[in-house]
């Protein structure tokens, strides 16, 4: 062959290769490093958005946006059925970002639908910390004023609190918080209804009990407390 061809033929082939269509990139698994993907649980007759400017809040402080759920559910179901929706969507948001645990931060009513995931249907070995704002955790008077499941749950009283309130409180290896206020109207009475043994629980300032979610001083002390 000629001397020549043979040493233009890496060349050309070079030249030809950069014609080749080539293969699409292999998607990868999410990445499991970063913080705990958090979970966030509303209350009574509200949504998701309940959490908008919280959220906001840990975006700005390095928390991805791909690791902030902000759950939205049915709230005049029993919060059994919540439960089960909430074991759902942790399992989901812990598929959908490799992480191992989430952390739960939840509202009013929220802090009772997660405490049953976390006593009955095995949350406990997939939540690192627990967050309650305002939970009525053992009832709360205000609740005789609504109707439906899920306010017949929160009276003081209640057989589902009873048996949610029986034993160990705060199960399992969760890092377990509640905080409360007396400026709060909705939960009474307040401290001996949102503390729960074995968890670190907080008197925050005068905070009425819809602005737990907006309050600065409380996203601190939750930002510390997940982190």
């Amino acid at each position: 062959m000629n001397p020549n061809l043979l040493r233009a033929l890496p060349a050309a082939a070079l030249a030809f290769a950069a014609f080749i269509p080539q293969a699409a990139a292999v998607p990868t698994a999410p990445a499991a490093g970063g913080p705990d993907p958090i979970v966030f649980v509303h209350g009574w007759n509200s949504d998701g958005s309940t959490w908008n400017t919280m959220a906001d809040r840990f975006r700005s402080d390095g928390w991805p946006a791909g690791r902030l759920d902000q759950w939205s559910y049915p709230t005049s179901q029993s919060n059994v059925t919540t439960a089960h929706q909430l074991a759902d969507e942790i399992d989901r948001v812990l598929a959908a970002t490799g992480a191992a645990k989430v952390d739960l931060v939840t509202h009013s009513m929220g802090s009772l639908s997660s405490r049953y995931y976390l006593k009955n249907l095995g949350g406990d070995r997939k939540v690192d910390a627990w967050v309650s704002l305002a939970g009525p955790n053992h009832g709360t008077a205000t609740a005789m004023l609504c109707g439906g499941a899920s306010c017949a749950e929160m009276r003081p009283g209640s057989r589902f609190l009873g048996e949610l309130n029986a034993g160990d409180e705060t199960p399992g290896s969760p890092r377990y918080a509640t905080w409360w206020s007396k400026c709060d109207s909705i939960i009474s009475p307040d401290s001996s209804t949102v503390a729960l043994s074995g968890a670190v629980n907080t008197e925050t300032g005068c905070v009425q009990h819809t602005a737990f979610p907006v309050d600065a001083k409380v996203y601190e002390e939750v930002r510390a407390h997940v982190g």
